[in-house]
């Protein structure tokens, strides 16, 4: 069993696909209009694992919206991304005009930084400690 696919739900799927493509540097892989609305939309990342997608999900179900105002409310990540040199990684989006939730922070096997997407979303960029 392999993991495929991985969602964060999104306010706005076209602001979400801008944000992950033109500031986060992932690639679209598929954009499929599901009905009148929404599409079931995908991007990649080109340093990932070739095969994995995520999901800019649209928040169609009530509930959903709840869910992720409470936990942007609670300081709490929908995700998390990995890199191997988290200082690279962090000055190239503050280029691009990221801005991120305080700084680096050692926590034990790992250093991290958060940051949100525009889209109701936190995430936090991890780096492990080898």
């Amino acid at each position: 069993m392999k993991i495929k696919i991985a969602s964060v739900m999104v306010e706005d799927q076209e602001q979400a696909l801008k944000f992950y493509t033109e500031v986060l540097g992932f690639t679209k892989m598929a954009d499929i209009p599901m009905g009148e609305t929404y599409r079931w939309l995908t991007v990649v990342s080109p340093d990932g694992i070739e095969g994995v997608e995520l999901a800019l999900e649209p928040m169609a179900f009530p509930p959903a919206r709840v869910f992720q105002k409470a936990l942007f409310e609670a300081g709490i990540p929908a995700t998390a991304f990995v890199t191997d040199a988290l200082d690279a990684e962090v000055a190239r989006l503050r280029e691009r005009g990221l801005q991120f939730r305080g700084e680096i922070a050692d926590m034990g096997p790992i250093r991290a930084i958060m940051f949100a997407d525009g889209c109701g979303n936190l995430i936090h960029l991890v780096e492990p400690k080898v």
